[in-house]
């Protein structure tokens, strides 16, 4: 086929399918390209015309699994493709030319406690490569990867595996009570659920996985705790707890850069609460620029975890 006789497909007519494919709507793909409805569906049609093929159903009707004809279902794996090898063909020189970005999207712990060590240790290393990193919750990690291609790759902790996301473990970590240091449970030197429940608790927000992991515990004991106070995030409930307001239960990472200069009790509770396991996410099936890889090899992402992904990887919020 000679150069005249190729079809002209832009990339972002088949970035514009491949976000449909992902979020199953025109409406959900058009704000995550920022463009209007009408402008997705001309950039769709556009396509639709040099491929000569119909791609996704027009009609409204009962609600499918997927918007795309089977024609639609055998493009996208190649539409994938195209965007990857378009991303690489730009970045072909970009590391010889100047600064690389690389945007990261994470849980508030995991930037606090993780990645502000970690991404200045990398900085120094590869100072051609910059890091920009995001806070979100875990549930809205997830959206922003599937909903933009604003993010490279998030690290979290979901609150659910999605079929849309690959997941390479980091680390997990396990759960421990911290208290007052006069507190009586301090001078414990074995904690059950069962010892905490007469005392006032502090425990993460409605909807977060850390209080889903500390919720199940109790209620597969048959016990009910004393919830006092809930709050967003691990450092809060440290300050709390501090403060003399109430005890609690965190996991906390092996650096003990969550609790150190507090003035707080920690007693490990083994396994009674189901681990945390943190790990990194990205969209199945994209490849990830050469920027990306290098930052998680940095991380430790291995291609293949040791550990598989729990069916259920969860946060600490």
């Amino acid at each position: 086929m000679s150069a005249a006789e190729l079809p002209s497909l832009s990339t972002d007519q088949v970035a514009a399918f491949v976000q449909v494919a992902r979020l199953g709507s025109l409406r959900a793909a058009a704000e995550s390209l920022f463009i209007s409805e009408q402008g997705l569906r001309s950039r769709l049609l556009a396509l639709e015309h040099r491929l000569g093929v119909e791609l996704y159903r027009k009609s409204r009707g009962l609600r499918r699994r997927t918007p795309l004809t089977p024609q639609g279902e055998e493009f996208l794996p190649h539409a994938a493709a195209f965007l990857d090898r378009a991303v690489e063909l730009c970045e072909l020189f970009r590391e010889h030319q100047g600064p690389q970005v690389v945007q990261v999207v994470a849980s508030q712990y995991l930037i606090a406690y993780v990645l502000i060590q970690a991404v200045q240790r990398f900085h120094a290393a590869f100072p051609q490569i910059h890091v920009r990193l995001s806070a979100r919750t875990e549930r809205e990690i997830e959206t922003a990867l599937l909903s933009s291609l604003e993010f490279s790759f998030g690290v979290a902790a979901p609150y659910e595996s999605s079929p849309e996301l690959e997941y390479r473990h980091l680390f997990s970590m396990d759960w421990s009570l911290i208290t007052p240091p006069s507190h009586r449970l301090a001078k414990r030197r074995v904690i059950k659920l069962a010892d905490i429940i007469q005392h006032p608790l502090i425990v993460y927000e409605r909807g977060s996985t850390g209080r889903q992991h500390v919720v199940e515990a109790f209620q597969q004991r048959g016990l009910a705790p004393h919830v006092e106070i809930e709050a967003t995030n691990t450092d809060l409930i440290v300050r709390m707890v501090e403060a003399g307001l109430g005890v609690a239960l965190v996991p906390l990472h092996a650096s003990g850069a969550v609790t150190r200069g507090r003035r707080v009790a920690i007693r490990s509770l083994g396994r009674q609460v189901r681990p945390i396991h943190s790990g990194i996410l990205w969209r199945r099936g994209e490849r990830l620029s050469t920027a990306s890889q290098r930052l998680l090899e940095f991380l430790g992402a291995k291609p293949t975890s040791d550990e598989p992904a729990p069916a259920k990887p969860a946060a600490a919020s």
